[in-house]
């Protein structure tokens, strides 16, 4: 079992440095470690080449994180697909052959896990847990999804439901997991620990104007996936999203 990891980054030096050492960090689990950067102008590309354990590693101009990723699964040859994010980390050295035993049952096609939410600096300090439970289908009704970071499936599921929708920009990974968590012929799995500590700062709550814009494109990919009363399902995502503050 191989487990291939995608990082893609962009300026994401010094954080960079720690998300290479916890995924190279990691024991007892054969990776492929593939690295995809978007022409980054400060020292990530150096700091990148000065790390032996990459399998592969590209810079070159994209379109966003979506466009990376996706140029990023297009390069894997291992059986299982996770990502690491560039400010990201792997909760613990063992989290990647947990995982890999998971898999071990081969009529599971994805496994998940919970999340924290980090400061920046001080990477001990948790800010926001984000805790998953057991899959079940109808949950997506209720606005209930996995961490995205946290989610790991086999090459197959890729190779039947696609890459990401790059006519999202900030959603492109809740459509994706709709697009897969419906498939009635999938099998997912809930590991119950935490798989990534995610430093904040992201992208979809960046701002005000983030905040809106994901909130559309969510509501969009709700729409196109026919996933129960689109409002409901858009207010209870967000709204469950609170009780995530309270777990510490």
């Amino acid at each position: 079992m191989k487990i291939s990891i995608i990082t893609a980054t962009y300026n994401s030096f010094p954080y960079i440095l720690d998300t290479i050492a916890c995924v190279k960090g990691q024991k007892n689990v054969d990776i492929e470690y593939i690295v995809v950067d978007g022409v980054s102008k400060d020292q990530t590309v150096r700091a990148i080449q000065g790390c032996a354990n990459i399998s592969k590693y590209i810079s070159e101009p994209d379109n966003g994180i979506y466009d990376a990723l996706n140029k990023g699964i297009k390069l894997v040859t291992g059986d299982v697909i996770g990502f690491v994010h560039s400010d990201d980390l792997l909760a613990s050295t063992s989290i990647l052959s947990e995982i890999s035993a998971c898999f071990e049952n081969e009529n599971i096609d994805g496994v998940y896990g919970d999340l924290v939410y980090i400061e920046k600096e001080n990477t001990s300090k948790v800010i926001r847990y984000w805790k998953s439970q057991n899959f079940k289908r109808k949950l997506l009704d209720r606005g209930w999804m996995p961490a995205h970071p946290t989610l790991f499936l086999r090459k197959e599921v890729y190779n039947k439901h696609g890459l990401f929708d790059l006519s999202f920009d900030i959603s492109a990974d809740y459509d994706f997991m709709l697009r897969i968590l419906k498939d009635s012929k999938l099998n997912f799995v809930y590991l119950p620990k935490v798989i990534t500590k995610m430093r904040v700062g992201g992208k979809s709550n960046r701002n005000l104007k983030n905040v809106i814009k994901k909130s559309k494109e969510d509501y969009r990919a709700i729409k196109n996936n026919r996933i129960g009363f689109a409002p409901y399902v858009l207010f209870m995502k967000n709204i469950s999203k609170i009780s995530q503050f309270l777990k510490k």
